[in-house]
């Protein structure tokens, strides 16, 4: 089949593919194609969760989310490696303990996009080296009940963040 990229930006590109549908029927399939992203569920020992607060263009707002961003095929050897580099640029913080907590495919039936989902414990203080575009991110902490409330409230959107949230949360009623 033939695929051609219309449209390619530094940060994705849009192509049409010529398919073969699963029923045999010929057709096009117009989708973006996208690097993976990460997003960090960092858990303190007090059971307090590190949030960020930023404005969000495509959502028109300011969100809560948890610390995150994309994989860079140039420098980051995998997810995890992003993981590690996006805690500590957003929030300073390093881990001692990583573990996946799974993937999100956010929009499927339009991108390719994977948000590659991890639990960061075992944290200590370090210096955040935010980058262009992230100069109103705050950071802040709140305990873990009261950001499963945001997520029950629809406060907390992002679906790497609610993923997280809750994948601990089924975690801790099933142990």
């Amino acid at each position: 089949m033939q695929e051609s990229v219309v449209h390619e930006s530094q940060w994705f590109q849009v192509r049409v593919d010529e398919v073969m549908q699963p029923d045999g029927v010929r057709g096009t399939y117009v989708h973006v194609v996208a690097p993976a992203s990460v997003t960090v569920l960092a858990l303190r020992d007090d059971d307090q969760v590190v949030l960020t607060r930023q404005w969000i263009y495509t959502h028109g707002g300011t969100e809560w989310r948890l610390p995150g961003g994309a994989v860079d095929d140039k420098t980051d050897p995998d997810p995890a490696a992003a993981a590690r580099r996006e805690l500590a640029e957003e929030t300073g913080l390093r881990a001692a303990h990583w573990e996946p907590l799974g993937q999100i495919h956010g929009a499927d039936s339009l991108s390719n996009h994977v948000d590659h989902v991890f639990l960061a414990t075992g944290l200590r203080e370090g210096e955040a080296s935010l980058g262009p575009g992230e100069a109103d991110l705050r950071v802040r902490t709140l305990p873990f009940q009261q950001v499963l409330d945001l997520v029950g409230q629809g406060q907390l959107p992002h679906a790497g963040s609610a993923h997280a949230v809750l994948t601990m949360a089924l975690r801790r009623t099933a142990a």
